[in-house]
């Protein structure tokens, strides 16, 4: 997993008013309006859709260098195939949707520009099911479709001009910490903060209406939102702080009230337990969250007293933690048993291989892998787990052929990057090393220490001519990255 470069703190900070602040203020529910905006996209004459992706794009990598985005291909795999199932039942789709995940124990989600969605590791552990996280990820999808940040600022630039640095500034800050976007409203002025009260308590009715649509559209049941929602309210009703959720998506009873009547216009769908589901949980729990001691008992615990949806996921929770305790062979025998039930099982192949590069059957993984990669070709958890145990493998060539296809398809891929670089300077090549480290530190907005690498690149690339204005003409690309990131 790639640790995250922190850079552009100042940049962040420096940003405005956010999605997550205009959410924030709206905590008091008072005089809440009853009519919902029009339902459609709305041409803002505050930020053009084209805009939209760019600033999306440029927020992407300030994240990745601020926040703890988790580099885990089966998690991202896992979040982006439920995202995009709700995304095919969405109306006013404009670009490609990127779900991902923050490690991040607080229960919240949040969306942006440029079809963004971040989902917090707390909101998938503490659903009780699919249903309940899909209600949560279809909510914030309608956020995106419906422009409510474009909205927002359209809005709030009629009042009083705007910059759209100022409009933009707190996004990072108030989603990271809602606690933080809560003193930022109260920072400004009363008359600015009840306009985004009142237009905020309209985007999110919208966004529960739209969002219980495609729930239920996409086979999951519609009452999921409100059972959430409900649960999460009365849980911490007597609490003096909330989690994050109930801050960014503030939900007094009569909109858990709304959400449940809405619900009861559909068919409510029997949907069966997810193996998936319960296989990310396992893998939060084991791999973020506690220590393998505590792991090992949890998981034994459950299964000696049968309190599981899945056994196979509480066994397969026991085997990373027995991983993480160095118990080798205890995790390769229940491994093993789970591939035997389900081969092409994706959580227990990429486990495998973790066991048999810890214990020195690095072609053994290779062999798995490659069989699987015949049959699911590119796919993200196969691809990356084979490139890397052929760099282990000291079959470098070949790992970079598969790193730099797989990259033609996924660009922005963190841990693809890392593992090329890793392939790079293991077998001595330094023209190429420093440019993969270039492109690692420019998908997290570091931009000087990306130009930095070129020229280190440059002054390897020796008599190649060609090599030296490619990597010239990069230079510039990353330079005019920079001056919009700073334009903003």
């Amino acid at each position: 997993m790639i640790k995250t470069t922190q850079v552009c703190r100042k940049a962040l900070i420096a940003l405005g008013v956010s999605l997550a602040v205009f959410a924030s203020a709206s905590i008091d529910a008072a005089n809440q309006k009853n009519d919902l905006p029009e339902i459609g996209v709305v041409a803002s004459g505050a930020i053009s859709l084209d805009k939209e992706m760019q600033i999306g794009d440029v927020l992407m990598r300030q994240l990745r260098g601020q926040a703890p985005i988790i580099n885990d291909p089966l998690l991202d795999e896992y979040i982006q195939d439920l995202g995009n199932r709700l995304v095919a039942q969405a109306d006013n789709v404009k670009f490609p949707f990127e779900f991902f995940l923050l490690n991040n124990p607080a229960i919240n989600a949040f969306a942006f520009f440029g079809g963004h969605v971040g989902v917090h590791t707390g909101l998938i552990y503490n659903a009780k099911n699919e249903s309940e996280l899909a209600s949560v990820l279809a909510h914030e999808v309608s956020h995106v479709t419906q422009r409510h940040i474009a909205r927002s600022i359209e809005a709030r630039q009629k009042s009083s001009p705007l910059q759209l640095a100022s409009a933009l500034g707190g996004i990072l800050l108030a989603l990271a910490s809602p606690e933080a976007g809560i003193a930022a409203i109260s920072a400004g002025s009363a008359a600015s903060a009840q306009a985004s009260i009142n237009y905020t308590r309209q985007n999110e009715k919208e966004a529960d209406s739209i969002g219980i649509r495609i729930l239920a559209q996409s086979g999951f049941d519609p009452n999921a939102a409100g059972e959430f929602f409900g649960t999460l309210v009365e849980k911490y009703r007597l609490t003096s702080r909330p989690p994050a959720f109930l801050l960014t998506h503030p939900l007094p009873e009569s909109r858990v009230a709304d959400a449940r009547t809405r619900a009861a216009s559909y068919q409510r769908n029997q949907v069966p337990e997810s193996l998936s589901f319960h296989l990310a949980k396992s893998r939060i729990l084991a791999r973020y969250y506690a220590t393998p001691e505590y792991n090992i008992n949890y998981f034994e615990t459950s299964l000696e007293r049968g309190s599981y949806a899945f056994k196979a996921a509480s066994e397969y929770g026991l085997a990373l933690a027995y991983l993480a305790n160095e118990e080798n062979q205890k995790a390769q025998k229940l491994i093993d048993n789970l591939l035997v039930s389900d081969p092409r099982n994706l959580f227990y192949l990429d486990t495998y291989t973790d066991i048999a590069l810890a214990t020195g059957r690095t072609e053994d993984a290779i062999e798995k892998l490659t069989a699987q990669a015949t049959l699911t070709p590119r796919n993200r958890v196969i691809t990356l787990n084979l490139a890397n145990a052929l760099v282990k493998n000291k079959q470098y060539d070949l790992a970079v052929r598969i790193l730099k296809d797989y990259l033609l398809i996924a660009p922005d891929n963190m841990l693809a990057h890392q593992i090329l670089t890793d392939a790079y300077t293991e077998s001595k090549n330094k023209l190429e090393m420093h440019q993969t480290k270039a492109e690692v530190y420019a998908l997290a907005a570091s931009y000087p220490r990306a130009i930095d690498e070129l020229h280190h690149a440059y002054n390897y690339a020796g008599a190649q001519n060609i090599e030296k204005q490619r990597i010239r003409a990069r230079i510039e690309q990353f330079r005019e990255y920079q001056t919009r990131l700073e334009s903003l």
